[in-house]
């Protein structure tokens, strides 16, 4: 039985391993956060009003940091499918771009090959008249 042995990993690929283990490290805690406000908030006695009570500070910094730390992971991999998205609107216009061109290629590439053949068809056809001519001269 063969053991496997683990490639080398780079440096590169291990800090943005580190980075992207560190965004999400990031993004959890602010979540955690976020939540345990939110219950303490619900957890808490309902007032006698029937106005909403403003939101505590602390909630709401919670929950900017949360937003964006969301927009901020979100950002990166929206930006990349956007410019995805961009690059393969180019590729199907430069596939549609070469589709017609290879149409007009082998439509003229049809009338090229009748052309040829009408050409031929002459040719044998004289060939013939002349080879009976011949013969007729040959037999008188």
């Amino acid at each position: 039985m063969n053991a496997m042995r683990p490639e080398k990993v780079e440096a590169s690929e291990t800090e943005t391993v580190d980075t992207n283990l560190a965004a999400v490290t990031e993004v959890e805690a602010g979540i955690r956060d976020f939540v345990r406000n939110d219950i303490a908030y619900l957890r808490r006695p309902a007032s006698s009003t029937t106005d909403a009570p403003p939101l505590d500070p602390s909630a709401e910094a919670t929950v900017n940091n949360v937003n964006s730390l969301i927009q901020r992971v979100a950002g990166t991999s929206l930006a990349e499918i956007e410019n995805l998205i961009s690059e393969l609107e180019s590729l199907r216009d430069l596939l549609h771009a070469e589709g017609q061109r290879v149409q007009r290629e082998i439509s003229g590439y049809a009338q090229l090959s009748q052309a040829a053949m009408k050409s031929t068809r002459m040719i044998a056809d004289n060939v013939a008249q002349w080879k009976r001519a011949a013969d007729g001269l040959r037999n008188s």
